[in-house]
């Protein structure tokens, strides 16, 4: 069963966002690098990361798959659109993002 594994802030000014996140969630990131500040909140995983050109500011959840390419296909079966490329982001983690009929950005996270 599939589950929700994070969700990622995209964000223009990664300083600022981590200065308003820092504030807000009352903890200190874990992991403060320019492409990833992730943070722990009562076991769940928050992240900013800088914009990319292929993705929109603002939030995505990503769900855990099994098989990030079955999940994709799965999805854009169902009438998901591809926003991102699936890529390798570290740590044995590959994502990916889609685009529901509404246009509302998924993420999918497949870790090894």
């Amino acid at each position: 069963m599939n589950h929700v594994d994070n969700i990622v802030y995209t964000v223009r000014d990664l300083d600022a966002a981590k200065a308003v996140h820092t504030a807000l969630l009352g903890v200190e990131p874990h992991t403060d690098k320019p492409y990833y500040v992730g943070f722990t909140v009562d076991g769940f995983e928050i992240a900013l990361a800088p914009q990319r050109s292929d993705e929109p500011v603002g939030p995505v959840a990503h769900v855990r798959v099994a098989d990030l390419d079955a999940a994709l296909a799965e999805v854009q079966k169902a009438g998901a659109t591809l926003v991102s490329e699936p890529r390798d982001v570290g740590g044995g983690a590959r994502v990916a993002t889609v685009a529901d009929p509404d246009g509302t950005v998924l993420g999918l996270v497949h870790r090894a």
